[in-house]
């Protein structure tokens, strides 16, 4: 990749891993999970609206909208619901790692889904060396947090999560060419808003007793977390693969161990710096592989 490509990659990478540390933080603020994801998917569909708006692209094609209602149930709702009660069960560093099996999984679905992506060798072993990483933190039986918690729980949906954005990567990858950029995303956030927002009205009722922090943290959530990420990872897809676009997974995890650390008083265990070690190493093999492919 580009120098400019792996700049927009770490934007990706700092807005995603930021939002984990964000979630545990709204946790501390008594904002609840379906209040969070259907506020984060409701505020980021109306600021791409908002953009569309500006720039003319209002009528979506038929194309636009099947990929906009796929990705909204596998690449937002689904997932963010998950992750987010991870958040509950485990520290944003614990749940942050679990993200970089997501190079693995989008792997796997491109080998079966895409021509051009076929799993190589070094690939692999790249992919391998990471996943090692979150393995060294799996083995650790430690959420992260300075009491409590439940690790493997959090791992159970964490995997999910992780399953449903590997497919949703190869997916869009392979439909890269029959949408435009903010238009899809738009959709992503408006259809996932419209399965979130009913939902949280049947579980927690309108969110009446949020307080000015537990709003600024959604809206950072919906902005910074959502939209800015979301629109550079559309972006590059258009222009690499569907692989090298995943490899945020890699970087997700040392902003959210970073960030919990230093903002959330997480705890930093041997674990963890054998696994951000690890998935460094596999970033730079998973990404040696596809350029000299």
């Amino acid at each position: 990749m580009t120098l400019r490509q792996w700049a927009a990659l770490v934007v990706a990478a700092l807005g995603w891993g930021t939002g984990g540390v964000a979630t545990r933080a709204a946790f501390g603020a008594d904002v609840e999970v379906w209040t969070m994801v259907a506020g984060r998917a409701a505020i980021a569909g109306l600021v791409v609206l908002g953009l569309v708006a500006i720039r003319r692209e209002l009528r979506p094609t038929v194309d636009e909208l099947r990929i906009g209602w796929v990705m909204a149930v596998f690449n937002l709702a689904g997932p963010y619901v998950l992750f987010t009660f991870a958040y509950a069960s485990a520290s944003a560093g614990f749940v942050g790692l679990l993200a970089a099996l997501i190079p693995l999984a989008t792997a796997v679905f491109a080998h079966v889904m895409l021509d051009d992506e076929q799993l190589t060798r070094a690939k692999i072993v790249g992919l391998a060396a990471a996943f090692a990483g979150v393995a060294s933190l799996g083995l650790s039986g430690d959420s992260g947090l300075a009491e409590g918690g439940r690790p493997l729980f959090a791992l159970g949906l964490s995997l999910a999560a992780v399953a449903a954005i590997g497919y949703a990567g190869a997916y869009a990858k392979r439909a890269a060419g029959d949408y435009r950029t903010l238009p899809v995303t738009g959709l992503q956030f408006g259809f996932g808003a419209a399965l979130l927002v009913p939902a949280m009205f049947v579980f927690e009722g309108a969110p009446t007793g949020l307080t000015a922090a537990g709003w600024g943290l959604v809206v950072y959530m919906a902005t910074v977390s959502t939209v800015v990420p979301f629109v550079v990872y559309y972006r590059l897809l258009q222009d690499v693969s569907a692989t090298q676009v995943s490899l945020v997974g890699y970087l997700v995890p040392l902003v959210a161990v970073v960030g919990g650390i230093v903002l959330l008083g997480e705890r930093l265990q041997a674990g963890m710096v054998l696994g951000g070690a690890l998935i460094l190493l596999g970033v730079v093999l998973a990404d040696r592989a596809d350029r000299l492919r």
